[in-house]
């Protein structure tokens, strides 16, 4: 990494292990680590509570002047999995080199379970994972630069092949 302002992304769905991959990557490289969602919890509390006194356009936000935050900061930065549905975002990430985390629906199940993740309540939460999941996915797509799956093998192994990546070392070809 170049620059305080070189800023890699992470994006994907919920449960992909956006935050645990990213911190450890930060260290890895030895950059600043930052979390958008962890940046509003700071800034204005609780996400379900924002989602349910605020609503969601609220929330939306204040995740946006986050990213802006993030970027600015430079290193690792892990976006929220609707983070990319803003506009601005998106232009944002046309600049910057972007991580597309995905992973199997039958794997976040278990990294989901019991979530209080406001997009999830209610009776399925698979279910209501998996459609957020495929409406977003054209997006992740198109902005992402390279694509690692979570879903089997040591965390380590992504974390290893990410900073690779990052250095130069691995040709995006070479990942899945």
């Amino acid at each position: 990494m170049t620059s305080r302002s070189d800023a890699v992304v992470l994006i994907g769905p919920m449960g992909a292990g956006k935050t645990s991959i990213g911190k450890k990557a930060a260290r890895a490289l030895g950059v600043p680590f930052f979390d958008t969602d962890a940046a509003v919890v700071r800034d204005h509390g609780p996400i379900e509570r924002l989602f349910a006194e605020h609503g969601e356009a609220h929330f939306r936000g204040l995740e946006r002047a986050a990213v802006a935050e993030g970027l600015a900061t430079g290193g690792i930065v892990s976006l929220g999995g609707g983070a990319v549905l803003h506009p601005d975002t998106r232009a944002d990430l046309a600049r910057r080199r972007v991580v597309l985390l995905t992973v199997a629906p039958r794997v976040v199940a278990g990294r989901v379970r019991d979530s209080n993740r406001p997009l999830l309540q209610g009776d399925d939460a698979i279910e209501r994972w998996t459609a957020i999941y495929e409406e977003r996915r054209p997006v992740y797509e198109e902005l992402a630069d390279v694509t690692f799956d979570t879903s089997s093998g040591p965390i380590q192994d992504i974390v290893d092949a990410l900073v690779s990546w990052v250095r130069g070392e691995l040709d995006p070809e070479e990942t899945a």
